[in-house]
């Protein structure tokens, strides 16, 4: 188990990348070559088992040539020296470049798919001489030895003389088969293999309708030669095996390649396994676990599988950073919930408290009484009334889908805050250069940031704001600074924190710089607080148009 696991984790580790069209594509071809892959294992295969059948004729002429060689009763040529230890390779005599060597293998011709399949073998013609005297006796000789080993592979040979004519003792001595082709050859001192249709070939299963070789012999030629010269020629034939018969005879080797093209089969689908339904099981059992724990925490996506495709890793990856994301704003949503709850009740109990007092004392009240506490009550509307107003700004600046086609010039929306922020006693001072890149963020957006900003630093008791610029590799910084009195510490943490305020009393509802951070958001920009010392300053850091 422990050489299994090691084994797993290292395939893992060095399991490529692959695209999900790519393991379809694949798996797809595959099953579509299959038909045509059988198609040509079984013309190939069967075109060895011909090839084969030359072979075994081309072994047993030559066996029958050394014996026809040695019956021969006139003058033999010298014989040809073996090589000796000194000289191993083919030829016998490396001073004489034009000897021919001494092992001189004969090449196969048949090819089934190629060759032309000719009529059957016609009988042969009357000759118009005897046979020769030499050829007869040699004939002769040999022929008990065809005649015992054609029991065995059942293989047909005649020997002819140098003219065509039959020596093999039977019903065929003394006639001639001078006009065949393969024979003519022969006579001329070239082996030849041709393929010829069987006569008496009746089918015996319906299966060899898909064998080609069924019905057709294979005919071999071959010179019979003393020296230089072709004094006979001998005529071999033989049907190859049938197709299913070889079938059969190698049917563990077949077994072996249909077992392969199983497992290769079996491991596609365990590929696509691995690679697609497993990790969408698993992505399905993570969004379950999400949904159960929405806005709890503890819900974990498993990590991307290291056999999954390209498109289901981007996808673990999307679905891990969405599951992030819906838990920090279900919390969000919730903290939200419970801080617009108490804001909201604070106004709803003092409403509550006036129409009490109201009911039960109103008689007994003074006019003057009667007056502040309906006061009191209508600055409790009021205050609700700026929370749901500013509730629904919130609410906009969250759903808003900015387009990354805007282009804005900065300069022009500054400056109207400028122009329209300043007065005797407040002064928004701008420092800006010319030139600047636009910037993607509407103007209307960055007029609202910008006069909420400058709106605080008046009502914290500020008398001048400075606006600048500065540019970065992608962005543009936008720093807005006053003279106020600042920002105390402990609260700056907690700025953009949505009903916080420090002017609670002059009727501040701590949505300002939240509505901000969403508008500014949802155009890829940000806005931080980066004050240190005397009067408040937030950058706003904007992305710029142009940049790759």
């Amino acid at each position: 188990m422990i050489l299994l696991r090691r084994l797993k984790d290292a395939i893992k580790a060095r399991w490529p990348a692959l695209r999900l069209r790519s393991i379809l594509i694949g798996v797809l071809l595959f099953t579509a070559l299959m038909p045509g892959i059988g198609a040509i294992f079984l013309r190939v295969y069967e075109n060895v088992l011909v090839r084969q059948t030359e072979a075994e004729l081309i072994a047993q002429a030559a066996v029958y040539d050394a014996a026809f060689d040695l019956a021969w009763p006139g003058p033999k040529p010298l014989p040809v020296p073996p090589p000796t230890e000194n000289d191993p390779n083919d030829s016998y005599r490396r001073d004489d470049p034009s000897a021919e060597p001494y092992f001189t293998p004969e090449q196969l011709t048949i090819d089934l798919n190629t060759m032309p399949i000719l009529s059957q073998r016609p009988q042969p013609i009357a000759a118009s001489q005897a046979p020769d005297a030499e050829a007869l006796l040699a004939a002769n000789a040999i022929t008990p030895l065809i005649e015992q080993s054609r029991r065995t592979t059942l293989a047909s040979a005649l020997i002819l003389d140098a003219r065509g004519t039959v020596l093999s003792d039977g019903p065929l001595q003394g006639q001639s088969y001078a006009f065949l082709p393969e024979v003519q050859s022969a006579i001329a001192g070239r082996s030849q293999s041709v393929l010829r249709r069987r006569g008496d070939y009746v089918p015996r299963y319906a299966f060899e309708v898909f064998s080609r070789a069924s019905a057709i012999r294979v005919h071999y030629a071959r010179p019979i030669k003393l020296g230089e010269r072709t004094v006979g020629v001998l005529l071999l034939s033989r049907s190859p095996r049938a197709l299913f018969r070889g079938i059969y005879d190698d049917l563990g080797k077949i077994a072996l390649g249909f077992g392969i093209i199983l497992a290769v089969i079996i491991g596609l689908a365990g590929l696509l396994s691995r690679a697609i339904a497993k990790p969408i099981e698993q992505l399905t059992l993570a969004s379950a676990e999400v949904g159960r724990h929405l806005g709890r925490g503890g819900s974990e996506v498993p990590p991307t599988p290291a056999t999954a495709t390209i498109e289901i890793r981007a996808l673990f990856d999307n679905f891990r950073r969405m599951a992030v994301a819906i838990d920090l704003r279900s919390r969000y949503l919730r903290d939200f919930a419970a801080a617009m709850s108490h804001e909201f009740k604070t106004p709803l109990t003092g409403i509550r408290g006036v129409l009490e007092l109201l009911d039960e004392h109103g008689d007994t009240m003074s006019a003057e009484e009667r007056r502040r506490f309906i006061a009191n009550a209508e600055d409790d509307a009021e205050r609700l009334s700026r929370l749901v107003a500013r509730l629904l700004e919130l609410a906009r600046a969250d759903m808003a889908n900015e387009s990354e086609a805007v282009s804005t010039p900065l300069a022009d929306p500054v400056r109207r805050i400028a122009d329209a922020g300043s007065d005797d006693r407040f002064k928004v001072e701008v420092i800006i250069d010319a030139g600047l890149p636009t910037v993607r963020i509407p103007a209307n957006v960055l007029e609202a940031v910008l006069t909420t900003l400058v709106e605080n630093s008046r009502q914290a008791g500020a008398f001048r704001v400075t606006i600048s610029a500065a540019v970065g590799d992608d962005h543009l910084d936008l720093q807005v600074a006053d003279d106020g009195p600042g920002i105390p510490p402990h609260d700056r943490s907690r700025l953009f924190e949505p009903f916080f305020t420090t002017k609670r009393a002059n009727g501040g509802t701590g949505l300002g710089l939240p509505i901000a951070r969403s508008l500014l958001a949802n155009s890829g920009a940000s806005i931080d607080y980066v004050g240190e010392g005397p009067g408040a300053c937030f950058r706003l850091r904007l992305q710029r148009n142009g940049v790759g």
